[in-house]
């Protein structure tokens, strides 16, 4: 049942930390704020429809020395399997999603769980632009103007429990909204998984847009993972669903083809696709289609170059095995 709460007095502790709470825009702000004990920061007011602005964002500083890739070829060259396996496919298709109203479900290890409102979720936070290098199994990458708020801002919101080892994740199943899950291409929905340390390290975006616009269809509006250090496959789009779980999580690709796709995926160029190297990609800077054949190739660094920030996460492991 959808509680309506006019105002912070009138919430019950019960009514806001019950496991299979379903909390509206004001009770979630009122539990956010009560919590923190801070005022609400200014509003989301995130654009209406996909090629609006975002007036609200926070520039920093990652990736402000890049290149970045054209907004044309960010949005027209690029997989999203539930509008086709081509990498125009999703550009021609994506027109049927309807990302608004959205609402992301809440689950598992956590003191606070429920189904919440994707502006609420945001609402509290500034959205920052971060410009982040993308590396796509398929040895082609891009440079990609995300606007979001760190992972890690959310999910902390909802206290996880010492249970909580990793956080999987799961995209909108809609056949009318995406055609291409009739085919079984994939087992559908697509789902995806990060070790908690993953999750929360502050390189792991939320991302609700693109090169200042509200995010579009083909990207996988209206929110989708960003993890810059991993390969793209891992960047889950149209989010539904964000559990906090006790076990390593089911992985898409990883379930389709376990020995091409390993379950963490890191950009890691020692260890080659059975089908490819992974040594050297495709650096996609202005339109996508076709043209993306002839970019110019560059080297691919360990970690998609995030060695520095992230390869502690994984210090003792294999990476040749753990892939």
């Amino acid at each position: 049942m959808l509680i309506r709460i006019k105002k912070a007095s009138d919430v019950k502790s019960s009514e806001i930390t019950a496991k299979e709470a379903i909390l509206n825009r004001r009770s979630f702000m009122a539990a956010a704020a009560a919590a923190s004990g801070v005022a609400l920061l200014p509003a989301f007011a995130g654009p209406a429809h996909a090629g609006a602005k975002f007036s609200n964002v926070k520039k920093t500083k990652w990736g402000e020395a890049e290149k970045p890739t054209s907004l044309d070829g960010v949005t027209s060259y690029n997989n999203f399997y539930e509008f086709g396996t081509g990498k125009t496919d999703p550009k021609e298709n994506a027109h049927s999603l309807k990302p608004n109203p959205w609402s992301i479900e809440i689950a598992g290890h956590a003191e606070k769980t429920g189904r919440f409102d994707l502006d609420d979720l945001i609402r509290p936070h500034q959205l920052e632009e971060r410009i982040y290098r993308m590396r796509c199994v398929e040895a082609w990458s891009m440079v990609i103007p995300w606007v979001g708020i760190p992972l890690s801002s959310v999910l902390k919101r909802f206290n996880p429990t010492s249970k909580a080892k990793y956080v999987a994740f799961e995209t909108l199943v809609d056949v009318k909204q995406m055609p291409s899950q009739k085919f079984p291409i994939l087992p559908w929905p697509y789902v995806e998984g990060l070790r908690m340390d993953e999750a929360m390290h502050p390189l792991t975006l939320l991302a609700v847009g693109v090169h200042g616009e509200a995010m579009p269809n083909q990207n996988g509006a209206p929110v989708r993972l960003v993890v810059p250090w991993k390969y793209g496959f891992k960047g889950i789009k149209s989010i539904v669903k964000i559990s906090f779980v006790e076990n390593q999580p089911p992985a898409s690709w990883n379930i389709q083809a376990p020995r091409e796709y390993g379950f963490y995926s890191n950009v890691y160029p020692d260890r080659d696709h059975p089908r490819w190297s992974q040594g050297s990609e495709r650096r996609i800077t202005g339109e996508g289609g076709l043209k993306a054949l002839f970019a110019p190739k560059v080297q691919t660094l360990r970690f998609n170059g995030y060695e520095e920030e992230v390869a502690s996460l994984y210090q003792g492991m294999d990476l040749m095995e753990l892939f």
